[in-house]
This record gives structure tokens, C-alpha cells and sequence, in this order.
């Protein structure tokens, strides 16, 4: 017997599906098991840039010192003034979103940063990753869930892991 078992039900991630609609940002206050804190030296920019590209909402700010910034449930960004945005670095963070919102999200970042967006692209692990470089220097990756096709060569290579799929 394995110790994993599905969760489903505690995550805002809808299942797989091509028409798979987003859930609601969430504005509920809640214990942050995880975030994600983004030094940047022009709090403003970095918050247009975060809400009008990549879908977050101001859940609330300390004016000229931090802004905390949420998209779905569990998805929480604190965005705080620093006297220079972080190093360029390989490291990323990434969010969950649906397949239909890749492409708005590419032409709103791209509309904001001309160049900053790479794919969206498949990777072998059944999602289609969009790679986005915020004006702070952070690699934000926007992936969306495939649906499960039990003969793709993604699922072949999950098998091949020990990961059976649905």
C-alpha cells in the first residue's frame, strides 16, 4: 500500500481538460503554507506587471514598503520594496493555471515587457509551460495540465516512473 493517495479536493486546480475553466481568485484570508517573497527596487511596476499580466490581485498593501499579491488559493506572492531587484537566476517559481489562459497571459506580459515570454510550450511531463521574466527579475512559470491520455508517450514516461495516471 503506498502512502500517497489523492487530495484533489484540497486544491483550486480544476482537473485536466481542454475546457477547463479557471476557478475564482480566491480573497479569503487564510494561514500561507507556502509564498513566494520578490525583492523589487519599483514596487508600482512590479505590481502592474504581476496584476495585469500574469492575473494577481492586490489582496493588500503597505504603501511604498510591500504589496501582497494572490491569484487562485494558495498562490500568494509578497512583493517588498528593496533598494534593487534580485539577480537574474535560473531558479523559478511556478503557478497552476488552465490551458485557455496561456496564451492571454503571454500577449498581456508581452503587451507590458516586450520579450519576456517564452513558449507556451509541452514538456514531458503532460503540461504546457509558459516561461515569463517579471520586471524583478523573476522566472515565473504559468503551467496548465494536459488532459491524461493513458496512450501518449507522457504517460508511457510516467508509467516508466512508477506513476500511473487516473
Amino acid at each position: 500500500m503506498s502512502e500517497n493517495y489523492p487530495a484533489f479536493d484540497i486544491s483550486p486546480v480544476p482537473v485536466p481538460a481542454f475546457d477547463a475553466v479557471p476557478p475564482e481568485l480566491f480573497r479569503g484570508i487564510y494561514g500561507m503554507p507556502m509564498f513566494v517573497t520578490v525583492p523589487t527596487a519599483d514596487l508600482a511596476a512590479s505590481v502592474d506587471f504581476w496584476t495585469r499580466g500574469l492575473g494577481f490581485f492586490d489582496l493588500f498593501s503597505v504603501p511604498g514598503r510591500l504589496t501582497h499579491l494572490r491569484r487562485w488559493a494558495f498562490q500568494d506572492v509578497l512583493l517588498v520594496s528593496a533598494d534593487q531587484a534580485a539577480a537574474a537566476t535560473e531558479l523559478s517559481v511556478s503557478f497552476a493555471c488552465v490551458l485557455s489562459q496561456l496564451d492571454e497571459i503571454a500577449a498581456a506580459c508581452e503587451q507590458l515587457l516586450p520579450g519576456c515570454t517564452s513558449g507556451p510550450r509541452p514538456m514531458p511531463w503532460n503540461t504546457v509551460d509558459l516561461e515569463v521574466g517579471t520586471p524583478d527579475n523573476t522566472r515565473v512559470i504559468m503551467t496548465a495540465a494536459r488532459p491524461y491520455d493513458p496512450n501518449s508517450a507522457e504517460a508511457e514516461q510516467l508509467r516508466s516512473i512508477g506513476i500511473e495516471g487516473p
